[in-house]
């Protein structure tokens, strides 16, 4: 079996094109293995991970756990708010507890941008990164980019385009990564406050009219506004936001093409997507949702392999 150059899932970035093809060659096994009547492998049978979330987490938290069982690993769940991290302890101080007690894995979702990539310099454990502030969500956009792929195939050369909070967004910086690695050509699109100055630099284009970026994509990924990370005004309103950068059903219609139209959630139903569009036939939201347990049961069994 082929092994992944990389120890660590850290981020999109420190992948190469062949790890991508890697670890969506092994979700189409794990997607048939998640379908059967009984989903559940030894694969991971004996390996420990213990999962530490400091951020909030509904999908990728639960995807993560049932990728796990469903390959039968140990696991151990860790919240910040009932630990010794709410009495000042630091995350390396927790993280090296945890592994005291013989861990194998750690996925980790941090509000600290290079949480990840500071834990695999420092403990000696294997490390997932789960999101780590406005950095990057390698798991998300791997699941994103195999969803897109099922649909459409080979990526090369096609259009996608992503909508909305590009500054916040951990997600837009690892579909970026990932879309290029598999020779797509991407755009982004959004209030030119939301726009981050290095996007440029990145080989992106950046286009801040909804419509006429629509009719150029294949795909477009429509992000959330993520008021948590904002200490500021962005934009006048969100009726303004909506009126300019939301997609409605009137606007799809207007395409006169199919359009693929994916969301990572959570959605804000009635801001960057209505109902309408979110539940439609193009949109391949719930799809993102299942491949998410296949893609993150590929990426932990090709990062066990390595353990050993």
């Amino acid at each position: 079996m082929s092994n992944l150059s990389v120890d660590h899932l850290l981020g999109i970035k420190y992948l190469n094109s062949k790890d991508l093809k890697l670890i969506f060659e092994t979700a189409n096994h794990f997607k048939e293995v998640i379908n059967r009547k009984i989903k559940k492998v030894p694969s991971l049978r004996d390996v420990t991970i213990a999962n530490l979330f400091f951020e909030n987490s509904t999908r990728t938290k639960i995807s993560f756990e049932l990728a796990q069982k469903r390959l039968s690993a140990d696991i151990i769940n860790f919240s910040s708010s009932a630990s010794s991290v709410s009495k000042g302890e630091t995350l390396i101080d927790t993280v090296n507890n945890i592994l005291s007690m013989k861990v194998d894995m750690v996925v980790i979702r941090h509000p600290s941008p290079g949480a990840s990539v500071f834990l695999s310099n420092n403990v000696n454990s294997c490390i997932i990164n789960a999101g780590d502030g406005t950095h990057e969500h390698p798991t998300q956009a791997l699941l994103d980019a195999y969803s897109v792929k099922e649909k459409i195939g080979d990526l090369k050369n096609k259009k996608i385009l992503i909508v909305g909070d590009i500054l916040h967004s951990r997600v837009a910086l690892s579909n970026i990564y990932a879309y290029q690695k598999l020779g797509a050509n991407v755009t982004v699109c959004g209030p030119k406050s939301l726009i981050p100055k290095y996007i440029e630099s990145l080989n992106v284009k950046v286009e801040t009219d909804l419509l006429k970026a629509l009719k150029w994509c294949d795909a477009v990924n429509m992000l959330r506004i993520q008021n948590e990370r904002m200490s500021e005004s962005y934009f006048p309103s969100i009726r303004e936001y909506v009126q300019q950068f939301g997609l409605n059903k009137q606007i799809v219609d207007s395409l006169n093409k199919e359009i693929i139209i994916m969301h990572p959630g959570p959605i804000n139903r009635g801001v960057e997507i209505t109902s309408e569009v979110a539940d439609s036939d193009q949109a391949i939201i719930l799809d993102q949702v299942e491949n998410g347990v296949a893609i993150r049961m590929a990426v932990m069994y090709l990062l066990a392999s390595k353990l050993y």
